[in-house]
């Protein structure tokens, strides 16, 4: 069994993009990026910390805009707008979970597509359906960016994502389906889900239920890629039973430390890749 260790290969990732980051600010352009926090949900506070915290590393511009709870739907997408329209902003990310009142819809939407570092635009996503993506969500392109590092075959093999989200599980099945692979998708109403699973090469769990891949349904030799992100009693566990999958796996993600990492330097790599745009469109002016 081989681990993969998403703090290495995001490492690795990073050091490319501190050079890219580098020679843009040579030419005279920062990446930027907008966060926008509403609340005060501690989980959403520590994603938000550790985006800008990268931002910092990597030498990239960022702006963090903390909203209280109160704030009206109307509100944040003024916020939104301005963003927009800042030059100085080539990605704009608004902090999920929102509060109830607020339409995630709108919200997601009201991003224009060519800020959208998410990915979760519908114009962004359709573009990945059809094949020509400009920003895909960081999760599954974090996930693409880990199997390419490994050197592992993708093409005629056999993929089943369990797990049909907008956010990872549908655009991680686009992805790998562009890469050749023979994509099918498992979810919470799939018939004997274990029928299913152990058939694949590469199984991707991505449901959000602790330990719901069990080392019965995981093929001698497949490579395992945990999303999930549970707590039991007290302790952060993934969608896998790591400790006993990890006997028949050829390859795994542990859960922290595997698609965690590479998440949020997919997010940053979206938004360098913003401003390369911006640097393209300013250079034709």
């Amino acid at each position: 069994m081989e681990l993969l260790n998403g703090k290495e290969i995001s490492g690795q990732k990073r050091e490319e993009l501190f050079e890219e980051i580098t020679r843009l600010k040579n030419n005279g352009i920062t990446p930027g990026l907008a966060v926008i926090l509403v609340g005060d949900h501690p989980a959403s506070r520590s994603y938000v910390l550790s985006k800008q915290r990268t931002c910092k590393e990597l030498g990239m511009h960022s702006v963090l805009t903390e909203l209280p709870e109160s704030t009206t739907e109307a509100e944040l997408l003024a916020r939104i707008g301005a963003f927009n329209q800042d030059p100085s902003v080539d990605g704009i990310l608004v902090q999920l979970p929102l509060p109830p009142h607020i339409s995630e819809r709108k919200v997601i939407e009201a991003i224009i597509p060519e800020k959208d570092v998410d990915g979760f635009h519908p114009l962004n996503a359709g573009k990945l359906f059809t094949g020509d993506p400009a920003f895909v969500p960081c999760t599954p392109l974090g996930i693409l960016e880990m199997l390419k590092y490994k050197n592992v075959d993708i093409k005629g093999k056999r993929v089943v994502v369990v797990g049909r989200s907008n956010i990872v599980g549908k655009p991680v099945g686009q992805l790998l389906l562009a890469e050749d692979a023979t994509v099918s998708f498992c979810h919470s109403k799939t018939n004997n889900l274990a029928e299913h699973t152990i058939q694949a090469d590469i199984l991707i769990a991505a449901a959000g239920s602790a330990k719901l891949v069990t080392k019965d349904m995981v093929k001698q030799g497949a490579v395992v890629i945990d999303v999930g992100m549970n707590k039991v009693d007290g302790k952060l566990c993934g969608d896998v039973d790591f400790e006993k999958v990890k006997d028949v796996a050829g390859m795994i993600t542990p859960v922290p430390g595997g698609v965690g990492p590479m998440t949020i330097t997919m997010l940053m790599n979206n938004t360098v890749l913003s401003a390369k745009r911006r640097k393209a469109v300013k250079g034709a002016v």
